[in-house]
């Protein structure tokens, strides 16, 4: 018998490429603006962290250590702003997600013009913090604004001047958060909707076949299909929601009296209006590591209540 010849033998199969130059090149136009936008500034705020870096002053900036963190947990006024921060989020987190999960459940429906009502339900999204927020001082305004000329038409505020719902003591907080949660709805309602159109409508048919109302429909069978979603969903919007900025500074600028001032609010006094560049970011640093700490908690508590299940 005579030997296969060299045409005839199977060619040998070559390893898959790995992650050679080639493929770097490819990543680098992305990988880039990364570095340079995002980690090059959060390694250079953590050094600023333990400096007494401050403005206008003629000396070398010098290492501290933990001196601008030992004097941040005797500052009664930042912690009194994380307070803030915290109610704020929650303020606006869950019913922003309540009000978003009923809003995807009825954009899911099939409506007349539910184009044009998914369409209408994302324009908050599309416009700016500070475009949002003047719209709303105009709102909120104590002697033209919309809110006090329909309360008065209602007769439920006096005609001898309305309620100035951004100055007010008691007022200034829950006018912020029904801001909040306006402008946050959108990209809620957006992810929630996704969730709710994978699931099969062949498991709701045969949960009405066998007696199912909608309630119980929506418990054991929606539900367990978006719970994931809405976990990540709520956790990302609490992040966004504690580092609100420029929602909050241009409706209030953390009046009246501090009661709006958030942490983020805080930390931009600090650095832009007296100066103290290392001080404030140290709160910063500080921010991320206790809401970091927060979350861990909360995911995790959720996710072994999953397992349990």
């Amino acid at each position: 018998m005579t030997p296969p010849t060299a045409a005839g033998r199977a060619a040998p199969r070559r390893p898959a490429p790995g992650p050679g130059g080639g493929t770097w090149f490819l990543v680098l136009p992305a990988l880039i603006p990364i570095l340079v936008l995002s980690v090059g500034p959060l390694l250079y705020g953590i050094a600023l962290a333990f400096t007494d870096a401050q403005s206008g002053r003629t000396q070398a900036t010098q290492w501290v250590g933990l001196l601008n963190f030992s004097d941040l947990l005797r500052d009664t006024l930042f912690w009194e702003s994380f307070r803030i921060g915290l109610v704020w989020a929650v303020g606006v987190t869950v019913p922003q997600f309540f009000l978003a999960l009923g809003l995807a459940l009825l954009l899911g429906q099939n409506l007349r013009m539910r184009w044009l009502a998914r369409a209408l339900a994302i324009i908050p999204w599309a416009m700016p913090e500070v475009v949002v927020g003047i719209m709303w001082r105009l709102v909120y305004h104590p002697d033209a604004g919309v809110l006090n000329e329909t309360l008065r038409s209602l007769g439920l505020a006096g005609p001898a001047g309305g309620v100035d719902w951004l100055s007010g003591t008691a007022t200034a907080l829950l006018a912020v958060i029904v801001v909040g949660v306006w402008a946050g709805m959108p990209q809620t309602t957006v992810a929630l909707l996704a969730g709710l159109q994978n699931v099969p409508r062949e498991l709701h048919e045969a949960a009405a076949m066998d007696g199912a109302g909608a309630w119980r429909r929506f418990r054991t069978v929606t539900w367990p299909a978006v719970k994931p979603i809405a976990l990540a969903v709520s956790a990302l919007n609490f992040i966004w929601n504690f580092n609100s900025f420029a929602l909050v500074y241009v409706l209030t600028d953390g009046g009246p009296g501090g009661r709006t001032r958030l942490p983020m609010l805080f930390a931009y006094e600090e650095a832009f209006r007296y100066g103290q560049f290392g001080y404030a970011a140290a709160m910063g640093l500080a921010m991320v590591a206790v809401v970091s700490i927060l979350l861990a908690v909360y995911l995790s508590r959720r996710l072994r209540g999953e397992e349990e299940r």
